[in-house]
Formats: structure tokens, sequence, C-alpha cells
């Protein structure tokens, strides 16, 4: 057996042909599916396997056409992915309504070849037929049409969410050039706003409202008209308060989504979209979602308002803020960590240069799983930024790749996320197809004199996307479609995530790369201690700001009604009223930039990341028991929850590797609500 090792060629992929070649592909799938049909007998030889070469082919192609969209932007390229998106939705749309193909599954499933194939065909099958339930096959002809036009108009709502987005936060910028405004920004953050403006051909100091940006005027500018000025900008983008560009309000494209995706339930059977998405989902039940999301909201409330309690003390006291406004919330935060742990996110960015921290991620991922990941040079990219590595087993021989795009830039997709390139399958042939992820941030960039400095929530957030792609890129599985991260439920593909962030916390670990990326020197254990003590601070405020996103998605989703005009608000005012202890602007319009349930995965989904973050701190707690590099534990984590991908349900999987279902009190311990 042997692996397919080419990687994508990025510089190759021309605009102008991406339609066309999309087209090619898809008259290509679409005969090869006629010509599957017209078989008497099927088996899984001459109907599932080249069921899944086909659409891996147009994986392996939308993949890189969909990756670039976000991380290399442009009107150009925008105006030739949206007109592919309805070609690809009246695709797929016409695979899962096609009732032969159904029919030749359901056959396949029924037959007495289905008892000799293994568990992970059958599983294979299984959620096929699930899917194509799901994606309407059983309606009738017109119903399918309405199924069909409501699909392409989501899709496209969803893109057209993200581009205003987009734009809204690309159009805002705030040039400096009074020097007195920068007081309490660091060094480093100023001298990255210095050299945006030169970029841009402008004097002083350029701020806008990408990440690192933005998060330097709120987390440290002392000036309290700077603050305000960059969190209205912020927390109204592409609203109804985007004053000078009404074009970019999502206010209309939240309610048309919203109506589509109920009407897209109730086609399908269902009562509302909530109880849709749970179908494919570890909880089946909303009320489920709702007493769990309730039942951490409880057990953090008490601490969070004594929290803030004490921020608004420390506040009046200290900074003379008498009433302590939204845009002051982080910024008062960050003094009082400092006060009290004599510590903040920037003393520590010394010690976390880029070049340590990556070589500290790939030895903790050497020790806990015996891979090694090397550098790619010459590697094809759509970015000078991009790095690729590959990943060796214990054998010398390479199982996957990586692509590493860590920096905020102009016409990039805001946010952190891992996204598979190429999926794990065994060909015809029997070679494997080795899979390729992307890892990409928004983290600040190098400057002249120094490389990348991270805060350690950086580090955290790179851990946690290469959590991601450790489940992608180890693997075992070999069909694509339960392969790596396809396949599992979505409220338990942040188990991995969650789980490897811990090692950016730990001593034993974070100690191995944090040191100063100009003495050499390491973090010391005074700093270490400081860092530690200041893990959990606000720890209930943060639950419950993940709380209220997570209540607001469930119960909209859950009880939304076209005719109630105003009611997006409405609920996230219940909902803050409920469990909100933090001042809310009455201009706030947070939903209007909430691109993951309104254009990502996250619809009636949101609340996946606690469910997930409850069996991510169970299965670490058996580390903590037994040693965080303990070769056996780790042995079982790599071979019940990262190797088998989709192919088992997570609850069967947790229970293996933890010899129980997960406990809800290993989260609140390790938070320091308990």
């Amino acid at each position: 057996m042997s692996t397919n090792h080419q990687l994508p060629k990025f510089s190759a992929i021309r605009i102008d042909q991406i339609r066309s070649e999309l087209e090619l592909r898809l008259q290509q799938n679409r005969s090869q599916l006629e010509n599957l049909l017209r078989q008497k007998k099927f088996t899984w030889e001459n109907l599932m396997r080249p069921l899944e070469d086909m659409q891996d082919n147009l994986h392996n192609f939308w993949s890189l056409v969909s990756h670039m969209n976000a991380v290399v932007n442009s009107n150009e390229l925008r105006v030739v992915y949206n007109a592919c998106l309805p070609l690809l939705s009246e695709y797929f749309t016409e695979v899962s309504h096609n009732e032969k193909l159904y029919s030749a599954i359901q056959h396949l499933k029924e037959s007495s070849l289905f008892n000799s194939f293994n568990a992970q065909q059958r599983k294979v099958i299984d959620n096929e037929l699930r899917d194509f339930k799901l994606a309407g096959v059983a309606l009738s002809p017109e119903k399918k049409q309405q199924f069909a036009a409501l699909t392409t108009e989501l899709s496209q709502l969803g893109t057209k969410f993200e581009e205003n987005l987009l734009d809204s936060t690309m159009d805002w910028k705030k040039q400096i050039l009074d020097p007195s405004l920068l007081a309490g920004i660091p060094e480093t953050l100023c001298t990255q706003a210095e050299e945006r403006a030169r970029a841009n051909q402008q004097e002083g100091w350029l701020f806008t409202l990408e990440p690192p940006s933005y998060h330097a005027i709120i987390c440290f500018a002392d000036s309290r008209e700077l603050r305000e000025e960059i969190y209205r900008a912020y927390v109204t983008r592409a609203s109804d308060l985007s004053i000078h560009h009404p074009e970019w309000d999502n206010s209309n494209i939240m309610q048309q989504i919203l109506c589509k995706r109920l009407q897209l339930a109730k086609l399908l059977g269902f009562p509302n979209f909530a109880s849709q998405s749970l179908a494919t989902k570890m909880v089946k039940e909303p009320q489920q979602v709702i007493d769990f999301l309730q039942q951490l909201a409880k057990a953090s409330k008490t601490k969070a308002q004594k929290e803030f309690n004490a921020l608004v003390a420390f506040a009046k006291k200290e900074l003379h803020l008498s009433d302590l406004q939204p845009w002051d919330v982080t910024y008062a935060s960050e003094k009082k960590r400092h006060h009290l742990f004599d510590i903040s996110q920037e003393s520590l960015r010394p010690y976390l240069a880029e070049p340590n921290v990556i070589s500290g991620l790939f030895s903790v991922v050497k020790t806990l799983f015996n891979v090694e990941l090397r550098w790619v040079e010459g590697a094809d990219m759509w970015h000078p930024d991009v790095k690729c590595y590959a990943l060796y087993d214990e054998n010398n021989t390479i199982k996957s790749y990586c692509y590493f795009d860590l920096y905020s830039r102009a016409n990039k997709r805001g946010g952190a996320w891992m996204d598979d390139c190429r999926i794990r399958r065994q060909l015809a042939n029997g070679d494997v197809q080795i899979p390729v992820a992307f890892v990409t941030c928004n983290f600040s960039q190098p400057t002249q004199k120094t490389p990348a400095l991270f805060s350690h929530d950086e580090v955290v957030t790179l851990f946690h996307e290469f959590g991601h792609a450790l489940q992608h890129m180890l693997t075992t599985v070999d069909y694509s479609p339960i392969s790596g991260i396809q396949g599992i439920p979505w409220d338990a593909v942040e188990i991995a995530s969650q789980f490897l962030e811990n090692w950016a916390w730990q001593k034993e670990s974070l100690l191995t790369f944090a040191k100063h990326h100009q003495t050499g020197e390491t973090l010391s254990d005074e700093l270490f201690e400081k860092m530690h003590n200041a893990k959990n601070f606000q720890s209930s405020m943060l639950m419950l700001r993940q709380l209220e996103f997570a209540l607001f998605d469930f119960i909209l989703h859950l009880q939304f009604d076209e005719h109630k005009p105003h009611q997006i608000q409405q609920i996230l005012d219940e909902v803050r009223r409920q469990i909100s202890v933090v001042p809310i602007a009455k201009f706030n319009r947070f939903q209007h930039g909430f691109s993951h349930i309104f254009a990502g995965g996250y619809a009636a989904g949101y609340y996946s990341y606690k469910w997930a973050e409850v069996m991510a701190s169970d299965a670490f707690s058996l580390f903590l028991e037994r040693g965080i590099f303990d070769a056996e534990t780790a042995k079982s984590f790599r071979q019940h929850i990262l190797e088998p991908g989709g192919s088992e349900e997570p609850a069967v999987l947790f229970r293996k590797y933890r010899g129980r279902d997960p406990n809800i009190d290993a989260l609140l311990h390790q938070s320091g609500i308990l």
C-alpha cells in the first residue's frame, strides 16, 4: 500500500477558470452517477466506492477555492465564488433527491452483503441513508423543488452575511496623529499600527477593526473616548447603525436566513430548525440542550456576579471610573488582572515568539503521540506568510500535511479555524490519499524588529485549532465520509481541539518553549505562577458570556416566528436579562456579526462548544491523574478519540477511553467555578 503525496498547486488556480472547471466536474459526476444507476445489482465496489470517488474529486477542487475565498478574498474571486454557489447547491440537492440512488443504497443496506461489510462501511451506509431523509428524498416533486430553492438561497444568504461583515470590518480605519492618544497601548502594538499606516501611505498610526488592532485599543488604550469610538464601530458592524453603508446591513439577511431555515425544517416534518439540527448530533432533544446550558449558568452566575462587582469596585477606586461602560470592561479587566497578578497578556509576548511556540507545539504532539512535524520547503502557497508541515509517524513515513496561515491581514476572514483540504481515504488501487489540513488564525504579524510575538491567548487558540487538525491528520479511517473530522457529530467535533488547549497551560509543557526571543531566558517560575493564578480570572463571567451566545442561538432557532419582526433582538435581550452580569450597550448589534450561526455551521449548535468542553475537560482529567505526558493515556486518547474520526458514535468512543460517561464537574473544577 502506497500513499498519495501530491500537494495542491494554489498558484495554478486561475480565477477566470474556476467556474468552467467546476461545471466540468459536476457534469462528469452527473454522467458517472447516471451510468452507475443503470446497473442491475449493487455492491460496495460498483456503487459506494465510485460515489466516494466522485464526491472526493469535487471536494479536492472546491476546498481550495473556498479556502482562498476566505483567506485572500478579492472582488474578482468573490464574484466567481458567488456565481458557483448555486451550481454546487443545485448539484448536491439533485444528488440528495435522487430516488434511484437512495433506493440503490437502501437495497444494499437490506441485502445479504451488508453483514459482510466492515463496521466503517456499514456506518457510511447508515449515515448516507439518514442524510438522504434529512435532505428530503421522500418529499413530493413540488416540495423537493421548494427544498432545493431554499437550500440554494440559504447558501447565498450565508455568504452575503459574511461578505457584509468583512466589508464593514475592512471599511473602518482610525488614523492617529497625536501620540498622546496611544497612552497605555504596548510598544509592539503601536509599532504594528505605525507599520500599517506606512503600508497605507499614511502618517502616524493606523488602527482597524481587525482583531489584533481592535484589541490593542479596547484592552489597553487609556483614552476612554478612543475605546468608545472603536467599540461602537466594532459592535455595530454590518448593522442598521452602520449609517455610511446601509447596503451592508445584515438585519434583513438574518431574518431571511431564519425564515428559510424554519421553512426547511417544516418541509422535513420538524417543528423548528433546532429540532432538525439535533437530528445529526449527540444530543437529541431540545430541552436537553436548554437544561444543560441553564445548569452551567446556574453553577456560574453567583460567582460571576461577585467577579463583576469586584471589577466595578476596582474600576471606581483605582481607575476613577464611577460608571463602568461596556467599552471599559475589557480595559478595566486587563488592569485588574495586572493589579492582582502583576501580569498582562503583553508581558508574556516576548516569551512567546512564533518560532518557539511552533516548535513547542510540535514537541508536545511528538511526546504525546509519537509523530514528528517538519517544514516542507518549497511548497506552493497562496500567500508568502504561509508555511506547510509534513507529519511523520514513528517509521519516518509521511502520514499527513498541514498548512499554517497565522497572521491577520486585509481581505482575510476574521477569527481562527481549521478546515480540511484533503481527506484520508483508501483509493481503488489500494493507495491511501493522505489528509491535508488548513490551520488559519489572525494573530499579530512580525515587525521589522521582532518575530511574531503571540499573546498567551493566541497560543491557546493555536493549540485549539491544531487539536482539530490532529483529529484530521491522525485518522486511520479508510472512507472519506467518516474519516478525520468528517462525520463527527457537531457537538463532539470540539473535543480534540479543547483537549489540546490544556498543554498550553501546563508548566511541564509550556516552559519547554516559553523563552525570551532576545535573551533565550525561560519564563520564570514566578511569572508562570502569576500566569497560572490568572488562568481562571473572571472565568465565571467568561462562562456566562459563552452561555449567552449558546442560549441565544438555540432559543432563537427553537422559537423563531417569522411574524414577529423584532424577535431576534428580543430573544437576545431576554437571554441577557436572565444570565448576563455585565452592562450591554443599547446600540450593541452583536448578532449582526454572529457569523458562527448565520454564516457558519453552528446554527442551533453553538452549545456544542460547551458540550464538547465538558467531555474534553473530563478527558484531560485522566492526564491530571496519571501525568500530562503519560504514554498509555495518550495512546488510548489517540486510539479512541483521534483515530476513529466519525466511524463510531462519540459517546461510545468516550466510554472506551474514560471507562464511563462524561462528568460536568471536571469542567467546573478546571475553570475554577467549583
